[in-house]
């Protein structure tokens, strides 16, 4: 659908209704030049979006890929004057600044305009840098307001530990077991814990504000019939995690292997719709969750790669086998991404959390053949535009 067909919201009526269709998007960047699939223009070109999309790592996997200028997979949702994180892989809170998302205090890592951060599952690459969100952001008093702290939401208490893989390997004694699948609130809080002598210092030398008052973490409830045992149902009904005057987020679970739970998210503002896959392989949830959307950001995997390096292991053939369907059953290929993009209406395809990081851009173009809409492989520090730019 064109940007005019689609009716515009007031921020009371988004809170209202449901509407969210596919707007006018515009792409820019660090890297000079028209937008483009193969690069972006100057950052100025999303200036004056009421909506932002900033790419802030698009990375997979807790590599440190050779020959890549990726950094871990985070992106920023930025509305009007108010920032949402989703995930904080590895340098993400370092690329904050190189992204010109800090506040304007000189010398102060100034995050009082970040209202709430969404993790979508929690292995490392997507959380590898929330430690530093939260040792970082809390010095200058810079992390959230006193009258309105970080709010965090990801998944809870997983329930059960994963089963073996290979099948065929022993058990082994599992790490923490009296909480062996700890939840959002249980890391933020061990952290907290972990960290104590550094806040404390900041605390009582400096005058920075208590972290326990700047930062609330949640554990996104699951919908009944949900568990690791029946892992993902079909949801007709998306999940209800955040809402304030500028966005409306809500969720649904998506299949990413054994990591359970695991979650896609969808943003509505006034200017547009959002949806980020996390990782997932073809889900029907996050079909239905992207339904219409003006921008899905979709992670992608390069099966012919998985193939040729796992085929370099010096295992027996069966398990080289059993490694590929692992990979690949947790995971949406380049010949997958473009198809589900299509079911689910998107007005625009930007591929994320590619694995491997570190692969050219012109590998990552199959998925045009099967979308028929624009198609950018995303790069680190790109932003687009959503919806109209604000006159």
């Amino acid at each position: 659908m064109c940007e005019e067909s689609r009716p515009r919201l007031s921020r009371r009526g988004l809170l209202r209704s449901a509407g969210a269709a596919a707007g006018a998007v515009t792409v820019s960047g660090f890297l000079g030049g028209t937008a483009s699939a193969e690069g972006a223009p100057s950052p100025a070109a999303a200036q004056g979006y009421g909506t932002r999309l900033v790419l802030l790592g698009t990375s997979g996997g807790p590599i440190w890929w050779k020959g890549s200028d990726r950094d871990g997979v985070s992106s920023a949702l930025v509305v009007g004057d108010a920032l949402y994180l989703v995930d904080c892989g590895n340098s993400s809170v370092h690329n904050l600044r190189d992204a010109g998302l800090l506040g304007p205090g000189e010398g102060k890592n100034d995050l009082g305009h970040l209202r709430a951060v969404f993790l979508t599952h929690l292995h490392s690459d997507h959380i590898a840098d929330y430690p530093g969100l939260l040792l970082y952001g809390i010095c200058g008093g810079g992390l959230g307001r006193d009258d309105r702290p970080v709010q965090v939401f990801g998944p809870g208490r997983r329930g059960a530990l994963p089963a073996v893989f290979p099948p065929a390997r022993p058990v082994p004694d599992p790490v923490h077991p009296d909480n062996p699948g700890a939840g959002t609130a249980d890391m933020t809080a061990s952290l907290v814990a972990a960290f104590a002598t550094d806040f404390n210092d900041r605390l009582f030398d400096t005058g920075s504000p208590a972290i326990t008052a700047r930062v609330r973490a949640h554990d996104i409830a699951l919908p009944d019939g949900a568990s690791p045992a029946n892992r993902i149902p079909r949801l007709r009904t998306p999940i209800r995690v955040y809402e304030d005057d500028r966005v409306r987020v809500t969720a649904t679970l998506v299949d990413h292997g054994q990591m359970f739970p695991a979650f896609g998210f969808r943003f509505d503002t006034d200017d547009g719709s959002v949806v980020f896959s996390g990782d997932t392989t073809v889900s029907d949830n996050l079909v239905d969750l992207a339904g219409d959307c003006d921008v899905l950001v979709h992670e992608v995997i390069d099966q012919a790669w998985v193939e040729q390096s796992i085929a370099a292991l010096p295992v027996p053939p069966e398990i080289k086998e059993g490694y590929i369907n692992h990979m690949i059953g947790a995971h949406t290929t380049t010949e997958q991404v473009g198809q589900v993009a299509r079911r689910a209406g998107a007005g625009k395809l930007v591929l994320n959390h590619f694995t491997p990081g570190h692969l050219p851009d012109g590998r990552w173009r199959r998925p045009g053949r099967d979308f028929g809409g624009p198609v950018v492989p995303g790069r680190d520090l790109m932003q687009i535009g959503v919806g109209r730019r604000k006159r």
